[in-house]
């Protein structure tokens, strides 16, 4: 008697994993309620701006000049007064209790030798556990003082009767994102790892957990091919997956104004082919894990170091060269990279194939490997 077709076997696994799914609460959350949460509380939460510095001034000259300089440089909202201290001890105290992150100090006659055209130093005191809200706050003292000294430059030459030498100045022009906010860069890169997180993790941890309840073992008894079983189990998650990028990119065009100028075709293949690799990772993950516990630990282990590897968080040209070289293996990359370039840069298929080639060959391998070791383990 002839069995069901392969069609239909696939289509009773995908239902039966579907209502499995819906039935979890927990589960649902985590797939579809989690990653939309996690989206918004990351946009706001990751900012890259450095601003309102808490800044601590000692104005050791004590006169009208000094007083307008110290508001003028603070006027543009980069450092924020948080007192003034009476002497550098003194701010150097309020830095070291945290206070403040940073101390400038006007020098004892500042502006007689302004004035007199003579040159004169502000010291600026940072606390440097925060490198990059350090180098900001010194950039910021630094190109405000040089301006000042250019324009009293300029001042003397007029006054001298003879003509400033002439003003080059470079206007930046800045594309695909002309206020550098932080949000349309990290939304993409979020939903990359969200995705990873999510989609292997349940992967892992839902086949082990049907391995320990002897779920799995009782359905490879029937006439199901193995290989059926695992694309009506892999499916849901693949619906999942790209139902959570839908509800991604929604939540950042509306509430952080990402920008969708590319493509939205380049956006689904490039999520299947990234969807083939979380979920040949998870699979493969549960092949060699004897229970929930391992299979957590096994996502979690593989997914901290491609998140950290992936540029989502900090750029790949500012690693080491052989932590680069190592990127080149980590899918999540060019998932991100796939993001944020259909997105902010409108790139197509034309742009992005090296990425996609990437995704496929990663994803095929996987899945390969997993199944593979999925039959090796239940025969």
């Amino acid at each position: 008697m002839k069995g069901p077709s392969a069609r239909v076997q696939l289509a009773a696994v995908f239902r039966k994993e579907v209502r499995q799914t819906v039935r979890d609460r927990r589960i649902m959350f985590m797939l579809v309620v989690a990653p939309l949460l996690q989206t918004v509380v990351f946009g706001f939460a990751v900012n890259f701006d450095v601003d309102r510095v808490a800044t601590v001034v000692v104005d050791r000259d004590g006169t009208a000049v000094s007083r307008a300089h110290a508001r003028r440089l603070l006027a543009d909202g980069t450092l924020r007064l948080a007192g003034a201290a009476p002497s550098v001890a003194a701010a150097e105290h309020e830095v070291d209790d945290g206070r403040a992150a940073a101390a400038v100090v006007l020098p004892e006659g500042l502006a007689a030798d302004l004035a007199a055209g003579r040159p004169a130093e502000v010291q600026v005191v940072l606390d440097g556990t925060d490198p990059n809200r350090s180098t900001v706050a010194s950039g910021a003292v630094s190109r405000y003082f040089g301006d000042v000294g250019e324009a009293l430059a300029r001042e003397r030459l007029l006054a001298r009767g003879a003509r400033p030498a002439a003003q080059l100045e470079a206007v930046p022009r800045i594309a695909y994102n002309p206020g550098l906010d932080t949000a349309p860069f990290m939304v993409p890169g979020i939903a990359a790892m969200l995705l990873l997180i999510v989609t292997t993790m349940v992967t892992a941890m839902g086949l082990a957990r049907e391995r320990e309840m002897g779920t799995l073992e009782q359905v490879l008894v029937t006439p199901i091919r193995p290989l059926l079983l695992l694309a009506g189990k892999m499916a849901p998650f693949v619906v999942i997956g790209l139902v959570d990028v839908g509800l991604l990119l929604g939540a950042g065009t509306w509430l952080f104004d990402v920008p969708l100028r590319g493509n939205l075709l380049v956006l689904l293949v490039g999520t299947l082919l990234y969807l083939m690799t979380t979920l040949g990772m998870g699979l493969l993950i549960s092949t060699v894990s004897t229970s929930q516990q391992q299979a957590f630990l096994g996502g979690f282990l593989f997914a901290m170091p491609a998140i950290l590897l992936s540029g989502v968080m900090t750029p790949v040209r500012a690693m080491p060269d052989w932590l680069r070289a190592i990127t080149y293996l980590n899918p999540v990359r060019y998932y991100a990279e796939v993001m944020r370039t259909t997105l902010l840069r409108g790139a197509g298929f034309a742009e992005q194939w090296p990425q996609l080639l990437a995704l496929l060959v990663f994803g095929a391998a996987l899945l390969a490997t997993a199944t593979l070791r999925f039959h090796k383990r239940m025969a």
